[in-house]
């Protein structure tokens, strides 16, 4: 497994790599996305923390928008994560609320939010994304294999045994533990079916 993974790494350090402000038009309109973050290093290069993908037809450019820049956490559950490593990291007690999803109005009037100290974590946690975080994108035009794809990088990813993370990384700090063990900014689709050579080949055949 480590051997793909490393190719894996490999093939992505040669990629042109996204930061914030990123510009749409170099992207994809459906695709896989692959995040790497400041300070996070394996495989000899940047080691993938996060993998992602979209579910609507040509969305990959407003999910990513979803990320870097719309401050509703429940709107991007990468955004969510984020903001429970920040606060869990302070003590916040602010974290109770972090977690209430707050996406229906009746959700809205039945909380009682400070809506002040809301906003005060949501551009804390667009401030730690727009500066630690970078990405590639592999082109997919297909929901389902877009699913698949994004299904077996996290596993190939999670599986390898070489990629932990720093003993800094934020994510250690996550009440969530299988995003402290695994390494990754996620907790879905962790340590199952992972990349064939094969598969992997077929990326690096079919992505410009």
């Amino acid at each position: 497994m480590s051997n793909i993974c490393q190719q894996l790494h490999d093939w992505c350090a040669k990629q042109k790599k996204h930061g914030f402000p990123f510009n749409e038009k170099e992207l994809p309109l459906n695709g896989v996305y692959l995040l790497f973050e400041k300070g996070e290093k394996r495989h000899g290069t940047d080691r993938i923390v996060r993998v992602g993908t979209h579910t609507g037809h040509h969305q990959l450019r407003s999910r990513l928008q979803q990320h870097f820049l719309m401050e509703n956490k429940d709107r991007s559950i990468f955004r969510k994560n984020i903001g429970r490593a920040l606060l869990k990291k302070e003590n916040n007690s602010f974290l109770k609320t972090w977690e209430l999803d707050l996406t229906t109005k009746e959700a809205k009037g039945k909380y009682a939010i400070d809506a002040e100290q809301q906003r005060t974590i949501e551009k804390k946690v667009t401030c730690y994304i727009q500066n630690n975080f970078t990405f590639i994108v592999i082109p997919v035009e297909e929901k389902e294999k877009r699913l698949a794809l994004e299904s077996k990088c996290i596993s190939t990813v999670s599986l390898c045994e070489d990629c932990h993370s720093s003993s800094t990384w934020l994510g250690l700090h996550s009440p969530k533990q299988k995003i402290r063990e695994s390494g990754m900014w996620q907790v879905n689709e962790l340590y199952k079916k992972p990349l064939s050579e094969k598969e992997l080949m077929s990326i690096f055949k079919n992505t410009p």
